[in-house]
């Protein structure tokens, strides 16, 4: 079944350090970013992990996926590192919807950003939707525009249609994605219009 490779590949990037998948992962997410109407300059923004994950996983796995989508999409794109843990939030396995909302509230921050700097919010996969907005949110607060955000899968849970549905209440942003459903809300990539 695709969606159950997609899984795992993506664990196995994230978890088990398997950095060959970082290329194709990488070239899922730039085209997740590429359904995205964007023109001009344009910056990459990785959820960031707590640095306890990246300490027991040895890497960061957003902002690797970050560089090799930027790499993939040209000189006019770049990935910078502009988020940061503003405190510490509980493990979101298991809380759903309003628990992970709840749990990410003002979790982070903006790092230094030149005001209208034109942003799109990166992540492997979306579940619930509530890291992309509390990024999308940080980020604004920063100064920042967030033109969107894209994500490498969708998660097929009950919250996927619920989590697109998150991101698109957000004024002006819609979700891309690279790849099928992982266990989400629609079979092909691209942007889903707001609405």
């Amino acid at each position: 079944m695709y969606d159950a490779v997609v899984r795992r590949l993506l664990l196995a990037h994230k978890e088990k350090g398997c950095l060959g998948l970082t290329g194709p992962l990488g070239g899922a997410l730039a085209r997740a970013v590429g359904t995205l109407e964007s023109a001009g300059p344009l910056v990459l923004v990785a959820v960031p992990s707590a640095p306890a994950a990246v300490r027991a996983r040895g890497h960061d796995h957003a902002w690797r996926l970050a560089r090799a989508a930027a790499a993939r999409l040209g000189p006019h794109v770049q990935a910078v590192r502009l988020l940061a843990p503003a405190r510490a939030v509980a493990d979101q396995s298991g809380l759903d919807r309003g628990e992970r909302a709840a749990n990410l509230d003002g979790a982070l921050r903006c790092l230094q950003v030149r005001p209208g700097t034109k942003v799109v919010v990166v992540d492997d996969v979306v579940t619930t939707g509530a890291t992309l907005v509390e990024a999308a949110r940080a980020l604004t607060a920063g100064g920042a525009v967030v033109a969107g955000c894209a994500v490498v899968a969708v998660t097929r849970r009950r919250q996927g249609s619920e989590a697109v549905a998150t991101v698109q209440r957000l004024p002006g942003h819609v979700l891309g994605r690279g790849l099928p459903e992982v266990a989400g809300a629609g079979a092909e990539a691209g942007a889903l219009p707001q609405g």
